[in-house]
């Protein structure tokens, strides 16, 4: 029997439209137009526990952002919902994007992921809905079986229809090489809308972020702050960032914090950046980033310090070769040198 995308999803919004979330934000026929564009500032959960997070997006939607990112793997999107529902913000003013897991990448299983998470979130829509990694599981195997018979243009296929079932409004990438994009790009119906990637001061790929503004693709950097994060601790021999002696000149100079100033790079150079923080003192101070201004000289200063250390890679743990041709790709065990893909 043939699946139909777009039939499925209609299904899935009917009853979910009966039964309702258990925390559904009000939305009327007669809601104003949606945000046009991406909001270079948002508030990342990944990490975030439970217990916090709800009252850290109230707080933080409540507080000049309106921009959450969240994702089906993080485990907490019902709290997210919650603290979106809280906030009383019109749904309209406010760019949620979630994420598509790597066990949902058949086509009968992005419908139901995209729609889990909507229910999850009280939201009727998403504005951004991206594949988490380019790499598919096999689902209910081992939890990280790899599934070979299922390619990206696929899985793509099945977000496209989603777009056009009007559960998300634009669709993205994250975690790809730029092998991997420029394969889409040949192939995609509907264009990424944005690529979030891991890029900060020690993982710059200056050239992969021009390549994306060449071709009309938003920037999403994750772990703006690079190394604060705590999963990351030991992962590689450099010192935390808030401890560089560069970013502690730069925040004097500025008359910041260095996490502001670090953010206030990342805004700079054309990024969005999304830092996480279930800490009202955090996620406030982290919005004055909008403030901070370098110099033609700075940003030179800042380029010329790049690390081109990346701090999140599950490739060898999944027996994938990420990031191949770009900075610190993944290396398995038994590699002399990284091959091109």
């Amino acid at each position: 029997m043939k699946f139909n995308c777009v039939a499925s999803a209609t299904l899935w919004l009917a009853a979910w439209a009966v039964a309702g979330p258990a925390q559904q934000h009000d939305e009327t026929l007669s809601r104003p137009k949606p945000l046009k564009h991406i909001p270079t500032f948002g508030l990342g959960t990944w990490l975030s526990e439970k217990s916090k997070v709800s009252d850290a997006v109230e707080y933080a939607l409540t507080h000049g952002y309106n921009h959450i990112d969240a994702a089906l793997i993080y485990g907490n999107e019902r709290e997210v919902g919650k603290g979106i529902t809280r906030s009383k913000v019109h749904r309209s003013d406010i760019w949620v994007t979630s994420k598509l897991w790597n066990a949902d990448h058949r086509p009968d299983r992005v419908h139901e992921a995209i729609g889990k998470t909507i229910s999850d979130l009280g939201v009727r829509y998403l504005d951004l809905y991206l594949m988490h990694w380019p790499v598919a599981f096999v689902p209910g195997g081992s939890g990280t079986e790899l599934d070979n018979k299922t390619s990206i243009l696929t899985t793509w296929r099945a977000m496209e229809d989603a777009v056009r079932a009007g559960l998300t409004r634009h669709i993205g990438i994250s975690n790809f090489a730029r092998a991997d994009v420029e394969a889409l790009l040949k192939e995609a119906k509907i264009k990424p809308y944005a690529h979030e990637f891991e890029t900060h001061p020690y993982l710059q790929q200056q050239h992969f972020v021009d390549f994306h503004s060449d071709n009309g693709i938003k920037v999403i950097a994750y772990s703006p702050l690079a190394n604060t994060n705590p999963t990351y601790d030991g992962n590689k021999p450099v010192a935390p960032i808030f401890e560089d002696p560069i970013w502690r000149d730069m925040a004097e100079r500025k008359n910041c914090t260095v996490a502001q100033a670090v953010l206030g790079w990342g805004l700079q150079r054309g990024t969005v950046v999304i830092p996480k923080s279930v800490h009202k003192e955090y996620i406030k101070e982290n919005l004055n980033a909008r403030r901070v201004d370098f110099t033609e000289e700075e940003m030179q200063e800042i380029a010329a310090a790049d690390k081109k250390v990346r701090f999140n890679d599950p490739g060898k743990g999944w027996g994938v070769r990420l990031f191949a041709d770009l900075d610190d790709p993944t290396r398995l065990d038994g590699d002399e040198e990284v091959s091109e893909l």
